[in-house]
């Protein structure tokens, strides 16, 4: 987006891929639909040291914007929930969208590129890329390399290096929208009810996401788990509403109602699979059944603790927060406040979206700030 932005404006743009095939992220993305915006884009759905930082870069390159785009090269899509939009055909589309119009704007593209070091040059002040066969001179770079997640399809902290070169100061990394672990006592309770899932608030702190939670031979996932990682930091807990906005144990509530362990089991199921009704019915089963002991027993199904050990990692998260500081950098332009001319945008900047094509809106937007701006 950047590259197209800076040559429709008559700048000579070279876009350095260290992969042989462009946009390998966008392809795995969406299921291999790339889930290419939200409809609900606004900053409070992103994470960064100073939540206000997006604000002008997502307000002049909007999901609006990014749609006409997917219109004017008839790409049919659908929005799935929750405002996601997502290819009808393949990832591929969007992909070769971005590549004809860099073509179109004269952007070229230089596919298989490994760089071996980024320098400025003291008396022109131009940055000189030395590849493996050639040497690129600009008066402008833009940083567009991503960040941790998935080293399987090329991440790398090369993005970090070289702010860190150039002296621009950096948030601390961790992987986001990442699978959450459980270890112990929790691990042996849930673990053999991996593949299992139900509708869930899920909570840590000041934030919830109501979405499906999704059991896994390690611990837990699914997309209100994904979205609350972000926001978790060990050794805090996470709360999980199993069952929002229901009362699980009216049926005990009726006069001459069967108050026994079966009875509870047969409450449980009509709100969840069977496997995950009766483990919970195990784990909270009331030392009693008097009405006191039923009312601590509705407040702990939707109040339910789990302590994650940590996180799968990079290898398993979609987006990695921290990243550089955006104190470092023009909210307007992207363009670093310390070194005229070097501009860092995307994954690479210490702001994190949540799940649902919040990432690459800001990615979309970023661009579009940067290109605008060299």
């Amino acid at each position: 987006m950047a590259a197209v932005e800076a040559a429709r404006r008559g700048r000579r743009v070279a876009v350095l891929e260290r992969a042989d095939r462009p946009g390998k992220k966008i392809l795995i993305s969406g299921g291999g639909r790339a889930n290419f915006t939200n409809l609900h884009t606004q900053p409070g759905n992103f994470l960064s040291a100073n939540p206000h930082f997006a604000k002008s870069a997502l307000a002049r390159y909007t999901p609006s914007d990014f749609i006409r785009l997917v219109e004017r090269h008839r790409i049919a899509y659908h929005e799935k929930t929750l405002g996601q939009l997502f290819c009808d055909g393949s990832a591929q589309q969007i992909v070769d969208m971005l590549m004809r119009e860099c073509d179109e704007a004269g952007a070229r593209v230089f596919l298989s590129v490994a760089i071996h070091s980024v320098r400025r040059n003291d008396s022109s002040g131009a940055f000189n890329i030395e590849a493996r066969d050639r040497i690129f001179s600009a008066p402008r770079l833009i940083v567009a390399t991503g960040g941790l997640s998935i080293p399987k399809i090329g991440a790398t902290a090369f993005g970090y290096q070289i702010a860190r070169q150039f002296g621009v100061r950096l948030e601390p990394c961790r992987p986001a929208l990442v699978p959450l672990t459980l270890a112990g006592v929790e691990h042996t309770e849930f673990a053999d009810l991996t593949g299992v899932s139900a509708p869930v608030v899920v909570s840590c702190g000041k934030h919830s996401f109501q979405e499906k939670m999704l059991f896994t031979h390690r611990g837990l996932s699914g997309p209100a788990v994904l979205q609350i990682s972000s926001y978790w930091k060990s050794p805090q807990p996470i709360q999980i509403d199993w069952s929002p906005g229901q009362t699980f144990l009216a049926p005990f509530r009726i006069p001459d109602a069967r108050r026994d362990r079966a009875g509870l089991r047969s409450a449980l199921r009509r709100h969840f699979p069977a496997r995950l009704a009766d483990r919970l019915g195990e784990l909270a089963l009331p030392r009693s059944w008097t009405n006191h002991a039923l009312d601590e027993l509705e407040r702990r199904l939707h109040n339910w603790p789990f302590t994650p050990s940590g996180t799968e990692g990079y290898e398993k998260a979609e987006v990695t927060a921290g990243g550089v500081s955006t104190s470092a950098l023009s909210a307007q332009t992207m363009e670093c406040l310390s070194v005229p001319g070097l501009y860092f945008i995307g994954e690479v900047v210490d702001v994190t979206g949540q799940l649902g094509g919040f990432n690459f809106q800001w990615a979309w937007a970023s661009g579009a700030a940067a290109g605008r701006a060299v």
